[in-house]
């Protein structure tokens, strides 16, 4: 027997073909997965590890059931094949982002089992051609194993490398008596448009909080987003370095950015970024955020430090359990789901159901998070990355709830506002909201036509807010510098890139006036 065609080889060849989806987005050159995770990239990665040594055995011993030739080995045989389209089907959905229609996964499954089911019963009609493809197949198989083979050794490497993915930061300590400034509070709303905010509000939609924010604050109406997605955006802001990707190792450090104008790398160097001009300033750093990694990527200039992004990963294997529980998981989930078809239970959780779960989990943390570092006067510059309005919808705001099925992103922005309005009482009630300088702003806009608008939790109500999916790329942008009790609008293009320069300015102390900050904007152009 030739080694290609060795049942071991085709067996390894296919279980690394039917595991595609798994091991894919733990061994993409981007490393997103790994770089988001919020705890161990072990418990994540060894069961992968272990579905696909096991499931090699298991399809080595079908397969050598199916050498000697009858109707085992046509069944066998068949129905290792018939699996491929569905596997791959999901496979590429879920590599290509692009949601597949519902009626060609309902059709490609069920007419494959029907075609399993037939070439049982009428297997010696189907023997000639049966004996035509299997050689090609298992040599085509044999082939894919050489591509397994760098499949999984990837996926050894990157266990490797990401095994010690977030240890507790040695974060920098600010000294014993610093100098206490007035706070700055630097907030970013996820995906928080001004259009929806200022401009064109959704019918009915109250904002209290911004618009009293608006009424003492200067309000940016034309912010031009440093890109479109955050992974780049928040990077570039630190840095004032405009980024169109980012260079992530398998061990979850950020290496580098790709300038966007002149699509050149240059290293990520956390001492070349805002929170060391705050350090250099004599302030005390303090940062609660999302999806990023933060204290991954920047401890040696924050003093206090916390972020949080539950993300859906392969298998949905959670980095917070044991290896032990994640190896069983999906087969607890399949269990879920049988007596769920014979009406014995509510079945595993739904994507939907998880979505909301995570979201909202991680708005409480941050929320906490917040609170805390909000509560510690200590720290007087202090950034704050929050997961609203981003879709997707957790809240309700008609019921004043998190909600149990997706909303709007009008409902995430009646969120916003309230959770504004918590972090201006938490300040007034110390005495620091006037001598406060507060920067609100969105990453970006909503991002309706660009990602939502085809995707399975748009709304009605997203439909009408945004005039049928119209994108309006402007982000908010709103600064309320001490002791400002009028406001002022600045109508002129304003690149977002500028951020960490309008920063290093209010650490200075250099803009005390709507109009200081109105020139400051007009002389940098």
């Amino acid at each position: 027997m030739r080694p290609l065609t060795h049942p071991i080889t085709i067996a390894f060849g296919l279980a690394n073909l039917y595991l595609l989806d798994l091991t894919g987005p733990l061994i993409s050159t981007g490393h997103d997965v790994i770089y988001h995770l919020i705890g161990s990239a072990s418990t994540v990665i060894i069961p992968v590890v272990v579905y696909v040594v096991l499931l090699s055995a298991l399809i080595t011993g079908l397969l050598f059931l199916a050498e000697r030739p009858g109707p085992l080995r046509v069944i066998i045989w068949s129905a290792l094949l018939l699996a491929i389209p569905s596997i791959l089907l999901h496979t590429i959905t879920n590599f290509s982002g692009d949601e597949v229609p519902d009626w060609i996964t309902f059709t490609v499954a069920p007419l494959c089992v029907v075609a399993l089911i037939v070439v049982s019963i009428f297997w010696k009609r189907f023997l000639p051609r049966f004996e035509s493809v299997q050689p090609a197949a298992a040599t085509i198989l044999g082939f894919f194993a050489f591509t397994g083979v760098l499949i999984f050794a990837q996926l050894i490497w990157n266990g490797w490398q990401a095994r010690n993915l977030n240890p507790a930061p040695t974060l920098h300590q600010a000294g014993v008596s610093p100098a206490r400034h007035p706070r700055i509070i630097w907030i970013v709303f996820d995906e928080l448009s001004y259009q929806q905010l200022y401009e064109r509000r959704f019918s009915g939609l109250e904002l209290p909080a911004f618009d009293r924010l608006a009424a003492q604050s200067t309000v940016f109406t034309h912010a031009v987003p440093t890109g479109e997605y955050t992974r780049t955006i928040l990077p570039s802001l630190f840095t004032g370095i405009p980024a169109s990707a980012i260079d992530v190792s398998a061990r979850g450090t950020l290496l580098g950015l790709r300038n966007s104008s002149g699509g050149k790398w240059s290293g990520f160097q956390q001492h070349q970024t805002v929170f060391q001009d705050a350090i250099n300033a004599g302030y005390t750093t303090g940062l609660a955020g999302w999806y990023n990694p933060y204290c991954r990527i920047l401890p040696e200039v924050l003093d206090h430090c916390f972020w949080t992004y539950r993300e859906s990963t392969p298998a949905n294997l959670s980095p917070h359990r044991s290896v032990a529980v994640n190896l069983i998981r999906p087969f607890r989930y399949l269990w879920l789901d049988i007596k769920h078809l014979f009406g014995r239970g509510r079945g595993a959780p739904s994507d939907e159901s998880r979505d909301i779960r995570q979201h909202s989990m991680d708005y409480r943390r941050l929320y906490a998070a917040g609170d805390a570092y909000l509560a510690d006067p200590s720290i007087d510059f202090l950034f704050l990355h929050m997961p609203i309005p981003h879709p997707y919808g957790f809240y309700d705001r008609a019921t004043k709830t998190f909600a149990s099925k997706h909303t709007s992103y009008v409902d995430n922005l009646a969120l916003t506002d309230l959770y504004l309005a918590h972090v201006r009482q938490l300040l007034e009630e110390r005495g620091e909201w006037d001598s406060a300088t507060v920067v609100v702003m969105g990453d970006h806009s909503w991002r309706t036509s660009l990602i939502w608008v085809d995707s399975m939790t748009w709304t009605d109500e997203d439909q009408t807010a945004s005039k049928g999916g119209e994108f309006d790329d402007r982000p908010a942008y709103i600064v309320k510098l001490p002791n400002q009790q009028t406001s002022a609008r600045i109508d002129e293009t304003f690149p977002a890139i500028r951020t960490r320069a309008l920063l290093d300015a209010l650490l200075r102390d250099q803009l005390r006036t709507p109009d200081d900050l109105r020139t400051w904007v007009s002389s940098k152009k």
